[in-house]
């Protein structure tokens, strides 16, 4: 009998514990849990291809495998219907730790060669970099 009250005593206290952790809200979050996200918003010229285009999206998205200061990566075309999007196309959210491991990022040679693949691809170009978790 004391066996089964020491099991329910130990499932209530996990079960409270998951319940505590899972209602925390992220504004509670450890300062060091805080991630700087990198936008990258594109108009790509009319000129250019469907395929001059996604040689661009492929070659961004090869990105995270090249550059080990990227933690998280998404892509995407643009699909808002409000009107507001002043041409842009496409999106790309790279996030990192640190600012000094974006700055690696747009240092490292993958990158550049990145930067040398698009240059010309693009009409207009919005980067715009901001912290989560604040």
């Amino acid at each position: 009998m004391r066996n089964i009250t020491f099991r329910r005593f130990v499932v209530v206290m996990l079960g409270g514990i998951m319940l505590l952790r899972l209602s925390t809200p992220l504004s509670a979050a450890d300062p060091s849990e805080k991630r700087l996200r990198h936008m990258v918003l594109y108009q790509f010229k009319p000129n250019i291809s469907a395929t001059q285009t996604k040689e661009v999206i492929d070659a961004f998205a090869a990105l995270p495998k090249a550059i080990p200061t990227i933690v998280d990566f998404e892509h995407g075309p643009n699909v808002s219907q409000e009107g507001k999007s002043d041409g842009l196309t496409y999106g790309f959210v790279v996030t990192f730790k640190s600012q000094d491991d974006l700055d690696a990022y747009i240092k490292h040679p993958a990158h550049q060669a990145y930067v040398a693949i698009v240059k010309d691809r693009r009409q207009k170009v919005i980067v715009f970099d901001y912290w989560t978790g604040d």
